[in-house]
């Protein structure tokens, strides 16, 4: 690998995409189909494409899920998935449930809520997923919104499910025995060794491209979570993305760190390394650096993809616990859930040999659409450039294009195939995404350059308008953690009379760092000379810890905001650490 001019190169070798302009410009989704045993039987279903089909191929004994959790192994082949959702499936329709209707499964990564949401999909129900660090008011939300009818979890969890909220619950089924069990609450293990062990009944229900498969629900700024619904044709991007982007083979071992409970933790997490016939790791437990490396080097996983906060939290602990572990198995690292700092690529490319790829797509989007692909050169700070098949654009206010270099609204040409099929229940917040005929606006800010590299700017409300200058906090962000002090940062645009706004810093600093005066006036000094003046932030507070997304670690920076003015943060259920401020010293500058 070679750096030149910021540029990282990559390494030579047998990648899946090898021509990314060529394939650009001939490139249709309809060439995709072809790998898909629907393309020929007419018979679809996501979960026949993920599991059966390889046991019908006579990949069985393949190994399809490896967990780990402490001292705890469990491996399931493809022909024990298939068993297993076959048996869930056959639970699910005893107990009532069809076409259409919403089954809810709230366990940790184990490997029954893999299994159970493959029974749901298998069966044509619609799969709801729900994080399992989620508290009562979160799970009512989710499960109350679109009328929950039967719920799978353990008999932890289900302590959280307020039930006497939720009118549509018929079924609760706890993963365990009926011991486990409480008041009307039914053994799943049980249920299984009442089926019939002679029926031969075919479990799948063959469905159309645009019938519903799986709901997600997203926060925003304001109100209720959202429930984002993806359709079955969501598996023809996320098995090319899951080829190309991923370059997953048959022979990887892949490890995606999200939860099921977030679309990354389905989209990358099940769907596209099933439907590429890769094995997948799954582990149990919380980020620990020494047992995140101790698991790479367990398993041989060669394939990583996580995102910038724990890349970040890994770099923290620093460079001596890494070379502790043999992580040579490693070939292909990425990243997803906010942008990549530059840091983190030099990070990677320095410690591990390797480099580290952006991805940029959303819930709402159901796979990648702006990628850094592993035969294309990285620029450190782009979210990459849109993936064959994807057109995108930079718009004004009126939907017009812009110029090459200047920032605007991140637009897609609409539709591709894993686009969400709606918004449950909310057609006109639906509608919202498309203001201009036939584009998709992300809500995300950003410019193109000459080579048509994306470079991500902000969130449309996040850009900070300081003295007339537009500032974008993710670039202010990254240069505050180059400095030696900093472990991470947030920054928004506070009111200011005088300057409309000005840059506020919020940052944690790493082991070793005590906040003083000093260090704070050095800290901007860094910014101002390293950035520019006007990004240079007139206010730092150091926190305990930044207000950040469970999974993704994406900084909530409306959080930050709304501590600073005092007002209601909105929806927070999906924070992990930050739910409260707990300021450690500040300074104005």
């Amino acid at each position: 690998m070679t750096v030149t001019s910021g540029i990282v190169k990559p390494y030579e070798s047998n990648y899946n995409l090898q021509h990314y302009e060529k394939v650009y410009n001939n490139f249709s989704w309809e060439s995709v189909e072809k790998a898909f045993s629907w393309s020929k039987t007419g018979q679809l279903n996501i979960a026949y494409e993920a599991v059966d089909k390889h046991v019908d191929e006579g990949y069985g004994d393949k190994i399809a899920l490896h967990y780990v959790h402490n001292e705890t192994e469990v491996k399931l082949t493809f022909a024990d998935l298939k068993q297993q959702s076959d048996q869930y499936a056959q639970v699910l329709r005893k107990h009532g449930v069809k076409k259409g209707d919403r089954v809810f499964i709230f366990l940790p990564k184990h490997p029954d809520c893999y299994v159970a949401i493959m029974a749901v999909i298998k069966i044509g129900a619609i799969a709801g997923p729900l994080f399992e660090a989620f508290m009562e008011e979160a799970i009512k939300d989710r499960m109350q919104d679109c009328g929950a009818k039967v719920l799978i979890t353990n008999s932890e969890l289900v302590s959280r499910v307020p039930r006497e909220e939720l009118p549509d619950l018929q079924t609760v089924l706890i993963t365990g025995e009926s011991s486990e069990c409480q008041q009307d609450e039914l053994s799943l293990w049980e249920e299984i060794r009442g089926l019939d062990a002679e029926s031969d009944e075919n479990v799948i229900e063959w469905v159309e491209r645009d019938d519903p498969m799986i709901i997600h629900y997203t926060s925003g700024s304001t109100g209720k979570p959202k429930g984002i619904l993806h359709a079955h044709r969501a598996m023809i991007q996320q098995y090319q993305t899951g080829k190309w982007v991923l370059d997953l083979k048959e022979d990887d071992v892949y490890w995606c760190t999200a939860h099921p409970g977030w679309v990354t933790g389905s989209s990358y997490g099940v769907f596209a390394p099933w439907l590429n016939r890769a094995t997948i790791i799954v582990n149990g437990g919380r980020f620990a650096a020494e047992a995140w490396y101790e698991l790479i080097e367990r398993t041989r996983i060669s394939v990583w993809y996580s995102a910038p906060t724990a890349f970040r939290m890994l770099m923290s602990a620093g460079e001596e616990l890494q070379k502790q572990y043999d992580l040579s198995s490693l070939r292909h690292i990425l990243s997803v859930g906010e942008p990549l700092n530059p840091e983190v690529i030099t990070w990677g490319k320095r410690t591990l040999q390797l480099r580290i790829h952006d991805t940029w797509w959303m819930t709402e989007t159901g796979a990648q659409l702006i990628v850094n692909l592993p035969s294309q050169p990285i620029k450190p700070g782009s979210m990459g450039r849109p993936l064959p098949g994807i057109k995108v654009e930079i718009l004004n206010d009126k939907g017009e294009p812009l110029p090459i270099g200047e920032v605007g609204q991140l637009a897609i040409k609409a539709n591709w195939p894993s686009i969400m099929k709606g918004i449950w229940k909310n057609e006109e917040k639906h509608q919202s995404y498309f203001p201009y005929d036939g584009w998709y606006i992300s809500g995300d800010l950003a410019y193109k350059d000459e080579d048509g590299y994306i470079f991500f700017q902000g969130r449309n409300d996040d850009m900070i308008n300081s003295s007339g200058e537009r500032i974008g906090p993710f670039e202010v962000e990254s240069k505050l953690i180059e400095h030696p002090a900093v472990a991470e940062a947030g920054v928004i645009g506070k009111p200011n009379e005088l300057r409309g706004e000005i840059v506020k810093a919020f940052i944690v600093l790493r082991n070793g760092y005590q906040p003083s005066d000093e260090l704070l006036k050095d800290v901007r000094a860094f910014v101002k000379t390293k950035l520019a003046a006007h990004a240079a932030p007139r206010e730092i507070e150091v926190l305990e810890q930044l207000p950040k997304t469970r999974i993704s670690g994406k900084i909530m920076r409306r959080v930050l905001k709304a501590w600073d003015l005092g007002i209601d943060p909105g929806d927070t259920s999906a924070l992990d650490g930050g739910q409260k401020k707990e300021t450690l010293y500040t300074t104005k500058q």
